[in-house]
Order: C-alpha cells, then sequence, then structure tokens
C-alpha cells in the first residue's frame, strides 16, 4: 500500500548549514497495517511522515502509495498533498474553535476537491462519528470537548475523506497518562475494525509496541532496524536498540567460544563468565555488548539451578505495585531486575541471581 525508496530530506540548519533529516529511509506498509517510526527527538521521523504526506519536498527518493508513485526525484514528481488522498492527525489537534463537532468533521467534505450533496455529506459524516463514539455530541461545541474527546475528533475528521492511509504525528502527547493508556486500546480498536493502512510517529516505546503491527527505530536520520513489536524488544541489532526500546542492563564482554547450542556463546564479562545468545556469528577474543532486560533477571533467596548463576547483595529496591525493581550488586557491578513483588529480601542482604541465557543477547558494539 505504501512504499518509500531511498527517502533523503535536508533543511538549513540555525548557521546555515545543511542538516540531513532523513537519509536513505525506506520502508513498505502492507494494506490494513499500523506501522510505527520510532525514535528519539530530532531523528527524522516526523520529517519522513510530513516527505509522505507532501508537506516537505525530499531531496532524493521515491514515495508511492497504492501503486500510485506521488514522489520521485529521478522522474522529477511531485503531486500536491491535497491529490494525495491521505489523511494527517497532527500532535496540535487544530480542531475549529468557532465550529461545532459535525461542523469540523465535514469541513474536509465541503472544501474537498469533490463536491458531495448535504445528504452524503451528513450521512459520512455521522458514520465517522459513530465510529470514534461522538455522534451524540454532534451538535456541542468542540472546544467544549475533553482532551481524548478532541484528540477522536481530529481522527473523524481525518478517516471522513476515507483516505487510502493515514499519519499519525504523536496524536497522543498531550494527554494525560491514563486518558493516553485509554487511547491506545481505541486507536488500536479503531485501526483494526477499520483496516486502514496506518504510519504512527511517536518517541513513546510503550506506545508504539503496544500499536504496531511493524516499528521503524530511527536515529539520525536513518532506519537502524525494522521488525515486530517483539523482534525489536527482544532481537535489537545493536546497542541504540536495545537501549531505546526499553529498559536493559549493559555489559562490556568478550567472547570465549561457541556454547553448544547453535547461537550460544560463552562470554566473560566483570560478572564472570556467562552464556549468552547472538544473533550473528561471533569469533572467540571478540569485543561485545551484553543486553539484559530486568525482567529476564531472577531473583532468588535459595541457589536456582542452571546457568548464569550469580550470588549478590540487594542494594536498593522500589516497590511499583504489580512488580519491584530491585538494584543487586554483584561485586562492584549494580544489575536491575524486574520482579513480583512477593520477593520480600531486605536491603542489604544476599540474593541469587539467574540471568536467561536466551535473554541475554550478545551485540557487536
Amino acid at each position: 500500500m505504501l512504499k518509500v525508496t531511498g527517502l533523503c530530506t535536508d533543511y538549513i540548519g540555525e548557521h546555515g548549514q545543511p542538516i540531513r533529516a532523513a537519509n536513505e529511509v525506506g520502508f513498505e506498509v502492507p494494506p490494513g497495517k499500523l506501522f510505527t517510526l520510532l525514535g528519539p527527538s530530532g531523528c527524522g521521523k516526523t520529517t519522513t511522515l510530513r516527505s509522505i504526506a507532501g508537506l516537505e519536498r525530499p531531496r532524493e527518493g521515491e514515495i508511492a502509495v497504492g501503486g500510485d508513485v506521488v514522489y520521485s526525484s529521478g522522474r522529477n514528481i511531485f503531486i500536491p498533498p491535497n491529490q494525495r488522498g491521505l489523511g494527517m492527525v497532527f500532535q496540535s489537534y487544530a480542531i475549529w474553535p468557532h465550529m461545532t463537532v459535525y461542523e469540523n468533521a465535514a469541513f474536509p467534505l465541503r472544501v474537498g476537491r469533490k463536491r458531495l450533496g448535504r445528504r452524503e455529506i451528513e450521512e459520512r459524516v455521522m458514520r465517522v462519528l459513530q465510529t470514534v463514539d461522538l455522534q451524540e455530541m454532534a451538535q456541542r461545541e468542540a472546544t467544549k470537548l475533553s482532551g481524548g474527546q478532541q484528540q477522536r475528533l481530529a481522527l473523524a475528521r481525518a478517516l471522513v475523506m476515507e483516505p487510502r492511509v493515514l499519519l499519525l504525528d504523536e496524536p497522543l502527547s498531550n494527554l494525560d497518562a491514563k486518558l493516553r493508556e485509554r487511547m491506545r486500546f481505541e486507536l488500536k480498536r479503531l485501526q483494526r475494525e477499520l483496516g486502514i493502512t496506518t504510519v504512527y510517529v511517536t518517541h513513546d516505546q510503550s506506545e508504539a509496541l503496544a500499536l504496531s503491527h511493524a516499528i521503524a527505530v530511527m536515529n539520525r536520520g536513518r532506519i537502524e532496524q525494522i521488525g515486530t513489536p517483539r523482534e525489536i524488544y527482544e532481537r535489537p541489532v545493536n546497542q541504540f536498540v536495545a537501549d531505546f526500546v526499553g529498559t536493559t542492563n549493559f555489559l562490556d564482554a568478550t567472547v570465549s567460544g561457541a556454547d553448544g547450542a547453535a547461537g550460544f556463546y560463552r562470554v566473560r564479562c566483570e560478572l564472570g563468565e556467562l552464556k549468552a545468545l547472538a544473533h550473528e556469528a561471533l569469533a572467540p577474543a571478540e569485543k561485545v555488548v551484553l543486553s539484559v532486560r530486568p525482567e529476564d533477571i531472577y531473583l532468588s533467596e535459595s541457589r536456582p539451578d542452571g546457568d548464569n548463576v550469580l550470588q549478590g547483595r540487594v542494594d536498593q529496591k522500589v516497590f511499583l505495585g504489580e512488580t519491584a525493581d530491585f538494584q543487586v550488586l554483584i561485586g562492584e557491578r549494580r544489575l536491575q531486575s524486574r520482579v513480583h513483588p512477593s520477593l520480600r529480601t531486605r536491603v542489604g542482604e544476599p540474593i541469587y541471581v539467574r540471568i536467561d541465557a536466551e535473554k541475554c543477547v550478545a551485540l557487536k558494539p
């Protein structure tokens, strides 16, 4: 449905220097899927989205929507934004304050190139308001909506045009934490029920993991990795992806050699020798970085069986409700572990640590 190839977009910095916001960006989004561009501020994700929308003119590359090329540097093609058949929701919802909910949703149909009759406009508007559960508020002033309702109205206004692709630029960032969590479920439901191809931009890792069929992690204008949420989280290709997506412990290590099953290696680090998994071949004496998620570090007061068992001391702990975070000191090194709050070991007391070998991922630095 959407194909982006070799996209390069530049802009001029504060001191007149050219800055490459998007550098050889390329990906495909199949029909009906939600694809997320995830990364820190300034990594090029919004620039890429605006290039797809036609609000930025890239220097190089090609963008095709449903088989139609809307931009190509090589063929000198640039289709204006209003002719691309795309819907976009911005970070600031851009709701018209002097209009009702109904009038806001109807506005794109009234000013569009295709002239529609009053009855057809009413049918389409009420259908989309019902989809976002705002049909009972059609005549309410838009300024009297809550933040979540305004967000749904912005979605309705984008959906009423029946776009080929929906572009969402950090649409939940202005909401408080609890409402943001509720709206994730709402967005996922809408996207699934409507089956609309969607490109979503966010810096929020939990949002990306919760909503996406596939994620592209961006850094300094480039895509570092593309994969499913589980692949991105459990099989990061480098230290940046492992660090940006979720919380992890990093340990510098040196490869001792292979360890039996394919992909497993013995590695030596400041904690001692551990068994780790690598997703690409490693050579003896090669330097690597181990990434271990806190939830993959198991704690117990009695010595467990298995590989990667170490003894340490509880240095700090924080109760988080459904979980508890422990910092365990092993020699001079602290490891963070996330466990069930039923573990009551006190600060200063000894504790055993077991690191799941399959989740102890060796990365090339």
